[in-house]
């Protein structure tokens, strides 16, 4: 008999399907005799990354970083990427496999959130540390299968200045009394911006919040993947309905249009296309 090896999961068969479940425990708490009935989806996902049930605090930390994330909006490229497929009749797992491989990237997507919460790891709350840090341009490491961004992890590469929903999602969650990382964040956010010559971006916040919610910075990138799924599918799906006749940021704009060909010249071409005819 093989035996699967996890801390995370632990099943007890049917006395008679060896192939189905009696119970599950995940780590250590009974899914579908207790979870079910008395945890939130937000306690559950939590308990699962994490490994312990998570304090109120927690909860509301997670959840409100989860709504933050939940949908990007269209101008996002990895819900842009979901759209396209949605569009153009792709299944709905193409769609979310475009949103996970365009929304992967060091440029906005998981992995920055992935370098952002290595650069916490190593400058803590030390203001010095960060300004020093993020004045340093990112070079390539020819070790990693990520290529560099080109601006500091968790800034706004194309940002005029911190957008009012990273403005409102910070001042939300650093006032929560588990979240000392965005507190600091919220603090020092001018500070850093100027050292980075950039404003703060979603990313960043999502990092800072991710710390303080104990997560590694392989389980941060992980659960930015995830949370920010929803808002993919959906967009996609709303495509597929839509059709490609009123696909967002489709109308190509001349800015020296020469105007319309002279009526005589169409006459022509008409004419000599009857005669040939």
């Amino acid at each position: 008999m093989e035996v699967i090896h996890t801390r995370i999961w632990q099943e007890e068969t049917e006395p008679d399907n060896a192939f189905a479940a009696l119970s599950c425990h995940c780590h250590g708490y009974d899914v579908y005799g207790d979870l079910l009935s008395n945890a939130s989806w937000i306690e559950y996902l939590f308990l699962l990354f994490r490994g312990e049930a998570p304090t109120v605090q927690q909860t509301k930390l997670l959840e409100g970083l989860a709504i933050a994330l939940a949908n990007p909006g269209p101008r996002d490229a990895a819900v842009h990427a979901a759209m396209c497929g949605g569009v153009g009749g792709s299944t709905s797992a193409s769609c979310l496999m475009a949103a996970l491989g365009v929304g992967a990237g060091a440029s906005g997507g998981a992995r920055e959130v992935f370098n952002a919460m290595q650069d916490w790891q190593v400058r803590g709350t030390d203001l010095a540390l960060w300004q020093s840090g993020l004045g340093v341009k990112p070079v390539d490491d020819p070790a990693d299968v990520w290529p560099a961004a080109g601006h500091p992890a968790g800034f706004d590469p194309y940002g005029v200045r911190c957008t009012t929903p990273v403005l409102q999602t910070l001042a939300h969650l650093a006032a929560l009394d588990c979240a000392p990382s965005l507190s600091w964040l919220q603090a020092n956010r001018i500070a850093l911006e100027t050292a980075a010559g950039l404003p703060l971006a979603m990313s960043g916040l999502a990092a800072a919040a991710l710390r303080d919610l104990g997560c590694t910075p392989e389980q941060g990138e992980m659960l930015h993947l995830l949370l920010r799924l929803p808002g993919a599918a959906v967009h996609a799906l709303e495509q597929r309905d839509t059709g490609y006749k009123n696909f967002p940021f489709f109308q190509i704009e001349l800015e020296n249009d020469p105007g319309p060909a002279s009526t005589g010249h169409n006459q022509n071409v008409e004419n000599s296309v009857g005669e040939k005819t």
